[in-house]
């Protein structure tokens, strides 16, 4: 049996289809991204984040009634047991943030009243839970490490203005809650990516619904999948601090082969539909905050990357300069996006549970040829 096929499986699975799914739609060529075969950009103009959630969940847009229920069922959820706020106190300092996200999303499942039940009305329970506890976990955790007192929720704000109010101590500003609203609407689904398949690979095993998003959260830790916007924002606060010209800086950059984050994307092969919306939320965030040059760096940045090396900004460019001016740290962008995804990977783990398959792929064996005999250890 020879080790040589002639024909190799795709690195990192480039190009396979995994699974069916009805939840999310891209055309990489075109640059269209969909939730349930609503265009991305639709739902950026004109829906809410809670109303993107119920999309992804129950599959149709909510009319008046169901949009209220759910709001209302999100905001009642807006409360974490005193173990898990004694969990983030006890974390040490130096302490990765998403490695506190990661492992207190784990412990949720210890107060979680569904935590013995897996069928589908359960798992969109705990979807509205996890969406909520998610969220407050981060805020929580940002003021206590700051040696700041928690804020209370305020079930009369929506999702996202609740969150920056938990996270900065003050009721946010319209344009404020509007801009980190849509980013979580752009943030909220992406098909197969990492985080979502590890997700869709512990639920199938019929693991639970924290298991899974444990999953996608350890995944989604991974500087190649999370993070890019983190590393966009140090490059801008270095090109601030050094007051340096930032095309030369990132001329630089490329003469030294590194490579600048926030560019090209696996799927898209033209503009990332999301990075329309967030360049220009944050050309309109900066300069109403009175901090045009973060995205005046940006644009310049983008200019030249884009003439230079022709590649497109993506999601996480023009995020790091919103979420900054939305007085959010860098280090807490990943996490943002958890608070975000976490809509999509509780969607794709209700779907792989309604019509369950465990996820076995193959390997292709490319090591030595079969028959290898066993050598005594004598005669080695």
């Amino acid at each position: 049996m020879s080790s040589v096929t002639g024909t190799h499986a795709p690195k990192g699975l480039e190009g396979i289809v995994a699974t069916n799914s009805s939840i999310c739609y891209i055309d990489g060529d075109r640059g269209v991204l969909a939730y349930r075969g609503i265009d991305i950009h639709e739902l950026a103009d004109h829906s809410t984040f809670e109303e993107t959630c119920y999309l992804l969940w129950f599959g149709h847009l909510p009319n008046r009634s169901e949009l209220k229920n759910l709001q209302q069922r999100l905001a009642q959820e807006r409360h974490l047991d005193p173990a898990i706020i004694q969990f983030i106190r006890n974390a040490p300092r130096a302490a990765l943030p998403m490695d506190v996200l990661r492992t207190a999303v784990s412990a949720l499942a210890f107060y979680d009243a569904d935590e013995k039940n897996n069928d589908h009305d359960a798992n969109v329970r705990k979807a509205i839970r996890l969406t909520s506890q998610i969220a407050m976990i981060v805020a929580a955790y940002d003021r206590i490490r700051k040696d700041k007192p928690l804020v209370e929720p305020d079930r009369s704000l929506s999702h996202s203005a609740n969150f920056l109010s938990q996270l900065t101590g003050s009721k946010p500003s319209a344009t404020a809650e509007r801009a980190l609203d849509i980013a979580l609407i752009l943030h909220a689904d992406h098909e197969l990516n990492a985080s979502t398949f590890a997700a869709r690979v512990t639920a199938a095993t019929l693991s639970d619904m924290h298991s899974a998003i444990t999953s996608a959260i350890g995944a989604l830790k991974g500087p190649l999948h999370g993070g890019a916007n983190e590393a966009v924002f140090r490059i801008l606060e270095s090109i601030d601090n050094e007051k340096a010209d930032p095309v030369d800086y990132i001329r630089n950059m490329l003469a030294q082969k590194k490579k600048i984050p926030g560019f090209g994307h696996r799927v898209y092969h033209t503009e990332d539909p999301r990075a329309t919306h967030l360049r220009a939320m944050s050309r309109d965030l900066c300069h109403s905050s009175g901090q045009p040059q973060w995205y005046e760096m940006s644009e310049k940045i983008e200019d030249f990357v884009r003439a230079e090396k022709k590649l497109n900004a993506n999601v996480d460019f023009y995020s790091a300069s919103t979420y900054h001016v939305l007085g959010i740290d860098e280090d807490l962008f990943t996490l943002v996006f958890a608070v975000s995804r976490i809509s999509g990977w509780a969607a794709h783990v209700i779907e792989q549970l309604d019509d369950n398959r465990l996820i076995r792929p193959r390997a292709e064996y490319l090591g030595p040829d079969y028959p290898n005999r066993y050598v005594a250890i004598e005669k080695r």
